[in-house]
């Protein structure tokens, strides 16, 4: 593997909404931390019509509107660096104009395609014949990968092609979140918690992604796919294997990326009652109605909105705990979260006071608020005739007050760095992906083979009653 930093950066969709309100900001807030190597030149490349100058005031639209003012410094210098290119990519003879528009990338390419599934193969194919695919140049793919193991094959397939392995980088945004990293810097950074990181002393860990939104622009992509695909076999399933994984050897793309996989090899296929789907009708969100998911679709459907799963993961560390998974549409609150559940103390001291202890808990709030909190028993202070009255209470980091400098970064800016800097740690690799994709399809197998139905919701609730149930039969509660 050959790393080398490169000197241009060319985008794919520049002048859709990932680039409008992701990819251009965080290049920008890079640009003015200084982060950007002052000779990087940044191509956008699109089907729209425009030139330099048109790309640049797409830009400065784009960045008054989604970056804050304070993080917008050097901004004329960022614009100087964006250049234009339009491009068909089903059209073969527009590639030789995106060449010479990129020029040769001597001190390397790095690309980021985020386009239409539809539209990858003929990209690779076009990029490979303008000599675009060469060892200096590297490739960053947007999802979706795939909508199962054989069409996912099939992308893969067709990037290999033109790119090696050490020379593409998936992405999943999930991995770029800094409290997301904060996983491995917690468990792998402090002593306190992997003596106690396995089945002995853990009863359970929930993850939770939830989401106010309803469909917003999404329509066709999200009736294809539902909550399943679009949630859990890539942002969930990462989460969980940081959580479960076991120490690497050290902090690399190879090591972190080898135990990951481990773990989602070992994830046992669910088994009928393990999962639970549903589909929000029309609700209240923050005292707004809001419309049902068939009434917003513009048609009956039975794509879930909602999927809660009881998970297992089969080795020595995690045999028996169980992993519970849940991500919806039209929830209470937006937020991703991961909680860890420590088994209770084995005999309490305190019994015969009448006080009561409650299991520890760890915490790890991922979005919209970054932060930690582990909750212990503690003395209640006072006087009492029993002499003692227990209480939890959480010590807590908030990553805002802990930190100095901009808490709230853009997930894409580490992704797009690490990218330009060819570091693959926060990727997803091709083996990773397939193991993903082997696990869901055994569950959406599954689904088809019991003909099970979504169970409707009422949007602003916590999802069906019966994903509340699948919990509750093991004398677990959701956390809320």
């Amino acid at each position: 593997m050959v790393k080398f930093t490169s000197n241009r950066l060319l985008l794919f969709g520049a002048t859709g909404d990932l680039s409008r309100r992701m990819l251009l900001p965080s290049l920008c807030a890079l640009n003015a931390e200084g982060l950007l190597d002052p000779q990087i030149e940044i191509i956008g490349t699109a089907r729209s019509e425009m030139d330099d100058q048109g790309f640049r005031a797409f830009a400065r639209q784009s960045l008054e509107q989604f970056l804050p003012a304070e993080r917008r410094g050097g901004l004329a210098t960022f614009l100087n660096r964006l250049t234009y290119q339009p491009l068909d990519a089903t059209d073969p003879g527009g590639f030789a104009a995106l060449a010479e528009k990129v020029g040769k990338p001597e001190q390397g390419l790095s690309i980021f395609l985020s386009t239409a599934p539809s539209l990858f193969e003929p990209t690779i194919r076009g990029l490979a014949a303008c000599g675009l695919a060469n060892e200096r140049c590297r490739i960053g793919l947007e999802k979706p990968l795939g909508t199962d193991l054989e069409s996912s094959k099939h992308i893969n397939d067709a990037v290999a092609s033109a790119f090696p392995e050490d020379r593409i980088f998936r992405i999943d945004h999930y991995l770029g979140k800094e409290t997301v990293q904060n996983l491995l810097a917690l468990r792998f950074g402090n002593l306190l918690f992997e003596p106690l990181w396995n089945a002995a002393h853990i009863d359970h860990v929930q993850i939770t992604v939830s989401e106010t939104v309803g469909l917003e622009s999404r329509v066709g992509y999200y009736d294809d796919s539902g909550a399943l695909r679009d949630m859990v076999q890539n942002h969930m399933l990462q989460l969980l294997a940081l959580l479960a994984m076991e120490p690497p050897v050290s902090y690399d793309a190879t090591n972190v990326r080898d135990e990951k996989v481990k773990v989602l090899r070992s994830l046992r296929a669910v088994a009928d009652g393990e999962t639970v789907i549903g589909q929000y009708r029309a609700g209240a969100i923050a005292g707004q109605a809001v419309p049902g998911y068939d009434e917003e679709l513009g048609k009956p459907s039975n794509t879930e909105t909602f999927v809660a799963i009881k998970a297992h993961i089969d080795n020595w560390r995690w045999k028996g705990v169980p992993f519970y998974l849940r991500t919806g549409k039209r929830m209470p609150r937006r937020t991703t979260e991961i909680v860890v559940q420590f088994r209770q103390v084995p005999h309490s001291i305190f019994s015969g006071r009448g006080a009561r202890t409650v299991p520890n808990l760890l915490v790890i709030g991922i979005q919209p608020e970054e932060n930690i909190t582990l909750s212990l028993m503690a003395k209640v202070p006072g006087l009492d005739r029993n002499g003692f009255a227990l209480r939890s209470v959480p010590l807590a980091i908030t990553m805002p007050d802990a930190f100095a400098g901009p808490q709230r970064r853009i997930a894409y800016e580490r992704l797009l760095l690490d990218l330009i800097e060819g570091d693959q740690t926060l990727f997803v690799r091709r083996d990773e992906v397939e193991a993903q994709w082997t696990w869901i399809d055994a569950i959406r197998a599954l689904w088809a083979e019991q003909h099970l139905e979504a169970r409707t919701y009422t949007a602003g609730s916590w999802g069906p009653s019966a994903a509340i149930a699948l919990a509750e039969r093991d004398g677990i509660s959701w956390h809320e």
